[in-house]
């Protein structure tokens, strides 16, 4: 066991961690922060995106030990500070961007950082971002829209699937 520390969602935290574990799983088991979620074990569904410093990382894919000292954020710290929804969680929730929910804090994630490296995305290129996430549920169409509302963008011509 070694011993793991890191900023997550604005909070010092540490833990034990075998070599093998992986971030998604110290997130889940080791600090309890179940909104990130398990979708295929292979980083294929986007499930588990988080922030480390500031990127997108599935974290089913980088160990816990690799992301000592970093600043982590999950879904659990995408709300603004006074508890309301994130722009980004808002326009989800606005524009029906979930249906069954599991894919939804993977989706906020990748949306969060494709918006802090392009806020005035073309529908394409949210697409394009949003490759590595899987619903299994909505089709996209929602989920595009939530991300051009997010960006300010009228939202009334979007592409049906």
């Amino acid at each position: 066991m070694t011993q793991v520390s890191m900023t997550v969602n604005g909070k010092a935290v540490s833990g034990d961690a075998e070599g093998r574990t992986l971030l998604v799983q110290f997130l889940r088991e080791t600090l309890n922060l179940t909104g990130t979620h398990v979708g295929c074990d292979t980083s294929q569904c986007g499930a588990c995106v988080v922030h480390v410093n500031g990127k997108a990382v599935k974290s089913c894919a980088i160990f816990a030990a690799e992301v000592e000292g970093a600043e982590v954020t999950t879904i659990e710290g995408m709300a603004n500070a006074d508890g309301s929804l994130s722009k980004v969680q808002q326009a989800f929730q606005d524009h029906h961007g979930l249906q069954c929910g599991f894919c939804t804090p993977g989706m906020v994630m990748s949306a969060t950082a494709l918006l802090g490296e392009n806020p005035n995305p073309s529908e394409a290129e949210i697409r394009a971002y949003l490759e590595g996430n899987i619903c299994r549920c909505t089709g996209y169409h929602n989920i595009v829209k939530s991300i051009m509302a997010a960006a300010g963008q009228d939202t009334s011509k979007i592409a049906a699937e």
